[in-house]
């Protein structure tokens, strides 16, 4: 299998409001940059959104190390997903996109990594940047 890292970053603009979210996927030295926008999200749905999007552009199975800087996705992933898929998602909000993550996931094994975002991180930097663009489109939308 591939070994496949993913930087992540969402945002969202009042929390609900514009939200925007970005991933870098990288396979050795190739670089791809997705991004994307949503009207009325909340931070963490972009945070979860980014992570979502940038899987489904992978076309077969791969090891993946994801680095966020949201606990929420990454502790979701490495410590919560488990239990919350035995009680079907109940209690846990955004169960819609938990459960689109999970099928994403199917096929590939994958381990989060967290960083404090604002830290210079440099890939971190670069989706903070992105995903706030993004939530910007939005706001000046409206």
């Amino acid at each position: 299998m591939k070994n496949i890292e993913i930087f992540t970053d969402g945002s969202s603009l009042g929390n609900p409001g514009a939200g925007g979210w970005c991933a870098i996927l990288r396979y050795k030295q190739n670089e791809k940059i997705f991004s994307g926008n949503q009207a009325d999200a909340t931070n963490n749905q972009m945070e979860l959104k980014a992570a979502i999007e940038a899987i489904k552009q992978l076309k077969e199975p791969c090891n993946i190390t994801l680095t966020s800087d949201s606990s929420y996705v990454t502790r979701g992933i490495n410590e919560w997903l488990h239990g919350w898929i035995k009680k079907d998602f109940k209690g846990v909000k955004n169960p819609q996109m938990w459960k689109e993550l999970v099928e994403v996931l199917k096929n590939h094994k994958i381990k989060a990594f967290w960083v404090r975002g604002h830290d210079g991180h440099e890939e971190n930097e670069r989706c903070d940047k992105i995903a706030q663009e993004e939530a910007q489109k939005i706001k000046e939308k409206r």
